[in-house]
């Protein structure tokens, strides 16, 4: 007979025949914990911080509005990312290693295609895509930030297809060291590059940008350099300049890497979407709203590593058809997680202000955004657990299955509820982002409920 949810839920925790131990997890998920913090929190926390001295709450609101949108396009970049770490590590599993260096080849063309086009797209549609979402006096100082960070965007797409093989083959220490060193020559020129210190000139918030395009300069070269010439994997027969003769694979990796551009694009959008739905409150209530959604961001880091890790260990075991252990270890995943994040939530929520105050040197927007974000952590646990359970479903091949829950949740919830809560009559600034959030946190709750079904059916199962 089928346990009750929280019944097996309980038993998985405490297996210790099936599944990887606690201390294993903990060690895939530190040097994951690391690249995710520098990749989507770190580094544009630290160039917020560096943007807040500028005393200027409309250049504060372009950063923030656009590195939205550079998130929204680090998603689209990771689905060939996790498309190969899915292909890489399924061949690994199998010791198929000539298969797995294949796949990675294939990445490297189809990314540099995909990245081409869209580092294209936002440099010449950069003064379009602004005019769609921010206020007025942001657009003509977000313009060339935005064609300057399109040459960065080039190159994290290729950096993220060589980090995805590595995940997928087990390896999460180099991408660590590498991300590392991206981001210390991140610091040093985006500090340098904004106020003019180290003999370098002072660009404002043009600098941010050139530090970004140096960063993934660094972390391009140092990732391809080390996967081609490090002798541990040579087994896998890599070339990159060798033809692509395997169709079918090059389908595979399309086929498993689509539906996870489409889903991964959709929920980044929604922070589009929602930087939308603030245009009408003005630099403020944007500025208020960036501010929330990186704190946010920054303690859902945890949940973001252990989602990769989720996915390269169900990839791994599948291939070896291990179900009992793929399904005990999405349920540690989420125990550890939730622990972690949760810490976080509640020392930010108890030292808001002081926080927010960091980025807000004016304290234009500081008392708006620290009386809100104690009640948006209380739903982020329904984001943990969607990211978490969503990467199990990837690592098995399920792809299409979080890509029409996510669509279908977006099209047919989110766009309408987040829409007509705007034309509600509703005066407080506050409550008005607060139900902006809610109703990002409650579309969440929906597809973690497609996704828990998806795994207590045994569908997950069938690589759909």
């Amino acid at each position: 007979m089928k346990k009750g949810l929280l019944a097996s839920y309980v038993s998985g925790l405490s297996d210790r025949e099936h599944g990887e131990s606690y201390d294993r997890i903990i060690r895939y998920f530190i040097p994951e914990f690391i690249t995710s913090l520098l990749l989507y929190s770190m580094l544009s926390s630290l160039d917020a911080y560096f943007i807040g001295y500028l005393k200027s709450t409309t250049t504060y609101g372009v950063l923030g509005a656009t590195k939205h949108l550079i998130h929204f396009i680090t998603k689209i970049a990771e689905a060939l990312s996790v498309g190969t770490i899915i292909l890489s590590g399924r061949y690994n599993g199998m010791s198929n290693f000539a298969q797995s260096g294949r796949t990675l080849r294939d990445a490297f063309w189809l990314t540099c295609i995909l990245g081409a086009t869209v580092a294209s797209f936002l440099f010449f549609g950069a003064h379009y895509i602004y005019t769609l979402y921010v206020p007025a006096d942001m657009v003509g100082l977000g313009v060339p930030f935005l064609r300057l960070r399109a040459l960065g965007v080039f190159l994290m797409f290729i950096a993220l297809a060589f980090v995805g093989f590595l995940r997928g083959v087990k390896n999460t220490k180099a991408p660590m060291f590498i991300f590392i060193v991206g981001a210390l020559a991140f610091v040093f020129f985006d500090y340098g590059l904004i106020f003019g210190a180290f003999g370098l000139p002072a660009l404002g918030l043009q600098g941010s940008a050139w530090a970004s395009v140096i960063q993934y300069t660094v972390i391009t070269i140092m990732v391809i350099t080390y996967v081609m010439y490090n002798p541990d994997y040579r087994k896998y027969g890599i070339s990159l300049l060798g033809p692509l003769q395997d169709g079918a694979q090059c389908k595979e990796l399309l086929r498993l890497s689509w539906p996870v551009l489409l889903d991964k694009a959709t929920m980044a959008f929604a922070y589009i979407w929602l930087v939308g739905m603030m245009k009408p409150l003005g630099a403020r209530g944007v500025a208020a709203f960036c501010v929330l959604q990186d704190m946010e961001r920054f303690a859902l880091i945890p949940a973001i590593a252990f989602a990769q890790v989720s996915t390269f260990l169900v990839s791994n075991d599948f291939g070896m058809e291990n179900w009992q252990s793929i399904k005990n270890n999405v349920k540690k995943i989420m125990f550890l997680a939730s622990i972690v994040v949760f810490s976080i939530l509640f020392l930010f929520s108890i030292n808001a202000r002081t926080i927010i105050g960091w980025f807000d040197r004016k304290h234009e927007f500081t008392d708006l955004a620290a009386q809100i974000f104690p009640f948006v952590s209380a739903f982020a646990f329904f984001d943990l657990l969607q990211l978490v359970l969503s990467g199990a479903l990837r690592g098995a091949g399920n792809v299409r299955i979080v890509m029409y829950s996510r669509l279908a949740v977006f099209i047919f919830y989110f766009i309408p509820i987040s829409y007509g809560i705007t034309k509600l009559p509703i005066e407080d600034i506050s409550l008005r982002i607060l139900l902006l959030f809610g109703s990002f946190y409650v579309g969440n709750a929906l597809m973690s409920i497609v996704y828990i079904q998806r795994f207590r059916s045994g569908l997950w199962k069938t690589l759909k």
